[in-house]
């Protein structure tokens, strides 16, 4: 029966020497070999555990005590097991010390549950996490570095006595739900709690928390694991303020805006309430950033937020969602004269010279009005809704800019229907190169002197698939703002260099003809369009005075640095500058000083009573003297009547434009009229 024990037995001399062994002592630590006869006991051992065998059996043997060792063997199953050797000393009848008896023990599921143990206090010794665990009785049996700092405790002991830490379990004890305490299976929980930290500081704590239980149900320990997260939870604040917050103005963003305009929309349809949107466009923005610096301009950015939170109601919610674009949201009984008084309140507030950096600025604002209608149907989501209302707004903002800036307008459904259009057409409009819809059109210009073709204005005319011939003032707007106007004005400029090309090729035109095409300022901010145009004139082999761009009076007013540059290079290269539509812009003789042209344009609302009544005679004549003074030479346009002609040739202009001298007509007819002149 005894070597059926998983326990062997042996016996040794004085010296620690092996003189009989039973089977199992053979199986435990000797892999079933023979009996080592005058070797000690651990001969077989793992040869880093023989030398500490041996000392511990050589220290207890001089004080006559008992030996414990603990050493390593290999199985034949190449396993690697630890055993327990354990020998008390043998006496004779004369109580003389005789030898030793001993037994050897598999201990190696116990050291590993020990080595495992050792490990994992270790690592929860050193984790940042405070690991706590607690007895039934709430007095904590383990705690780890990061607890003890959490509580400001040294030790274990002082823990027990700290409030903070009974406070802290307690709100433990609150905030586990009810079924994990009532369950009497272990079970676990895992939450946020808020805790008064020893530096008089809330904190807040991720908490997991186990709960263990003996067999009866009764509660054996909790143990938990307790994570400082009040930074993170600090950063996803600011993070989350950030991502739904202006950081120049720190107001709401668009994100913020729609999301608090939905809920308002949900309340006013609840409480059969108006919200009123107030979609405000500072006007003019780029020209500060452009002639004064960015720094100026946020400087005004940010006077604007403060003036309009002066401006509106302190219930109201103002919003930035774009560059230059602010919005204003009212709710709480609004209608649309209380929203008509708060935007000219805003306009009176945002209107007038400011100061800022020593820099003058003229500050105007547009606005558009948007009202919700809360008794009728849904036609979407409420996020829907909110956008549909904030486009509104925009849409009325936009009539406000069309309409002269510096005023407020109010939504109404032409306007939306207008809107619709023009987005509509804005698609069309991108389409239309690719689909070949466009053409130009060639109004001749005539010498007043010689009465010889000496140019032609190219007009741009669009062939609607469904509305037919379309004028540029029904689409050039809807181009600018789309920006389809560049590759729509590239192509003009190449057409048009084209066709002077086919006709000085045919000898239908003299070399001192000059083809004219009308160019946007949106065209002259964007960098290439330069190096375009000296290519088109370069590759179809023109001289570049037969080249003349026309800009009228607000390209040029707008003072862009890029717009002065490109003019400066078009006219060093030789390309002809002409001012259109002289004398209908307020800065027209401001114009003249700043801004060196080849050709200047007379409107033709000036000289359209020209051998009438002679009223505009000294006009006209002033105005061609100084542009001849300022070596221009001056086109008169709208020319529809010979003593209109008679008397702009008597005043010196030197060139004539208009239905007299000939319609705008297609390329080919322009040839076909060049040809029956030159024979």
């Amino acid at each position: 029966m005894i070597n059926a024990l998983p326990v062997g037995m042996f016996e040794t001399d004085l010296l620690g020497r092996l003189v009989s062994a039973d089977e199992s002592f053979r199986a435990l630590a000797l892999n079933g070999g023979a009996v080592p006869i005058g070797a000690a006991p651990w001969a077989n051992a793992h040869p880093g555990d023989r030398a500490t065998a041996e000392l511990a059996w050589s220290r207890r043997r001089e004080v006559d005590e008992a030996v414990t060792a603990t050493f390593r063997v290999w199985t034949t199953q190449g396993k690697l097991v630890w055993l327990r050797l354990d020998a008390t000393p043998k006496r004779d009848l004369f109580a003389q010390h005789v030898g030793y008896a001993g037994c050897v023990t598999d201990i190696s599921e116990e050291q590993n549950q020990r080595q495992l143990s050792q490990r994992l206090t270790g690592l929860l010794g050193v984790s940042p996490d405070a690991i706590l665990i607690i007895d039934r009785h709430g007095s904590p049996t383990f705690t780890n570095a990061a607890a003890r700092r959490l509580f400001g405790v040294d030790d274990a002991v002082d823990l027990v006595r700290e409030p903070a830490m009974r406070g802290l379990l307690q709100t433990l004890r609150d905030q586990i739900p009810r079924e994990i305490l009532a369950n009497p299976t272990s079970g676990d929980w895992n939450g946020e709690v808020v805790y008064r930290g020893v530096d008089g500081l809330a904190r807040t704590l991720s908490v997991t928390v186990y709960v263990q239980r003996a067999s009866d149900g009764a509660i054996e320990y909790w143990a938990s694991q307790i994570r400082d997260v009040t930074a993170n939870k600090q950063l996803q604040a600011e993070l989350a303020h950030q991502a739904t917050h202006d950081p120049l103005t720190g107001l709401p963003n668009r994100m913020l805006l729609l999301r608090t305009l939905a809920d308002a929309l949900n309340r006013g349809r609840y409480q059969d309430q108006q919200i009123a949107v107030l979609f405000v466009d500072l006007d003019r923005l780029k020209d500060v950033n452009d002639n004064a610096g960015h720094d100026v301009g946020d400087l005004l950015l940010a006077s604007i937020a403060s003036r309009l939170a002066s401006a509106t109601r302190p219930a109201d919610v103002i919003a930035r969602i774009g560059g230059d674009e602010f919005v204003v949201m009212c709710e709480g009984g609004i209608d649309e004269q209380t929203s008509v008084e708060v935007a000219e309140r805003v306009s009176h507030a945002l209107s007038g010279k400011l100061m800022l950096n020593g820099v003058e600025v003229d500050l105007s604002v547009s606005i558009g009005i948007a009202l919700s209608h809360p008794s009728l149907p849904m036609t979407g989501t409420p996020g829907d809704e909110a956008l549909a209302l904030l486009r509104n707004a925009d849409t009325a903002m936009y009539r406000a800019k069309h309409r002269g800036r510096s005023r407020c307008e109010l939504f109404t459904e032409a306007m939306g229907t207008a809107a619709h259009e023009r987005k509509q057409l804005s698609i069309a409009l991108e389409k239309s190169m690719a689909g070949d819809q466009l053409r130009l059109a060639y109004q001749p210009i005539m010498s007043t002197h010689t009465g010889r073709m000496v140019g032609a204005e190219a007009l741009l005319r669009w062939h609607h698939p469904e509305r037919g011939l379309l004028m540029p003032r029904d689409f050039v707007s809807i181009a600018e703002e789309s920006g389809s106007i560049l590759p729509m004005g590239d192509w003009v400029i190449r057409q048009a260099c084209r066709d002077a090309r086919a006709w000085l090729d045919a000898d239908l035109v003299e070399r001192n003809f000059s083809v004219h095409v009308n160019v946007s300022g949106r065209q002259m901010s964007e960098g290439a369009f330069v190096e375009r145009v000296i290519a088109s004139v370069r590759e179809l082999d023109l001289l570049p005075k037969q080249l003349t761009l026309d800009f009228d009076e607000n390209t040029l007013y707008a003072d862009q640095p890029t717009t002065m540059r490109a003019l400066a290079t078009l006219r060093r290269f030789g390309v002809s500058i002409a001012l259109d539509s002289f004398g209908t812009g307020a800065s027209s003789l401001t114009a003249l000083r700043d801004y060196r042209a080849d050709v200047l344009k007379l409107d033709g609302s000036i000289a359209s009573s020209l051998g009438a009544d002679g009223d505009n005679d000294p006009i006209v004549r002033s105005i061609i003297q100084l542009a001849h003074a300022l070596d221009m030479e001056v086109v008169a346009e709208w020319v529809t009547a010979p003593d209109q002609l008679h008397r702009l040739k008597m005043l010196g202009c030197d060139m004539a434009q208009g239905f007299l001298l000939g319609e705008p007509v297609t390329a080919e007819s322009f040839a076909a009229t060049a040809r029956a002149r030159t024979h």
